[in-house]
């Protein structure tokens, strides 16, 4: 990948969080389901860490036309499937997901689904090895979120399903 496609791709990666923050922030606020709320201030905490990082890399970048030395290619781990758990833990009983939350949810498994496609292919572009690493972490992050929100849907449209599943109990009847 070239200096001036790179800087493109960096561009729209930046876009893209700032968007997806905006996105999160909002239906937090909105949300009444403790899960959806939780979920969707926790991913749009993250996401802002992603955008903050790419707006060191791109700035450095449009300056020394390289590879950074000295932006942190660390982002903190993502705490998002942890999340699930500890709502689940100190809610009673979950209430079921409105309308307005499956849909944000599945908006938001879209956006995860395409951030981490999109990671995959500039790393799978670059040659650097920290570059790869960078975006490889970019990539896995995307798809922990998308992971959790799939999980997290799945636990508003069918409770008795996700519990079953979460909980590893049997029904061989004996």
């Amino acid at each position: 990948m070239k200096g001036k496609e790179r800087l493109n791709a960096l561009e729209v990666a930046l876009n893209n969080e700032k968007r997806e923050r905006e996105f999160y922030l909002k239906n937090a606020k909105r949300s009444k389901n403790p899960l959806g709320k939780a979920m969707f201030k926790q991913i749009a905490d993250e996401e802002l860490e992603h955008y903050e990082r790419l707006k060191q890399l791109h700035e450095k970048w449009e300056k020394e036309e390289s590879w950074p030395e000295t932006v942190p290619l660390k982002v903190k781990d993502t705490i998002v499937k942890d999340i699930l758990k500890d709502t689940v833990k100190k809610v009673e009983k979950m209430p079921p997901g409105d309308v307005d939350d499956l849909d944000a949810l599945e908006t938001a498994i879209d956006f995860e689904a395409e951030g981490a496609i999109y990671y995959a292919q500039l790393r799978d572009k670059v040659t650097d090895p920290r570059e790869k690493q960078f975006f490889n972490l970019l990539a896995d992050m995307e798809h922990e979120h998308f992971v959790s929100l799939k999980d997290t849907q799945e636990l508003l449209t069918d409770p008795a399903a996700w519990y079953q599943k979460t909980e590893h109990t049997s029904l061989d009847g004996g």
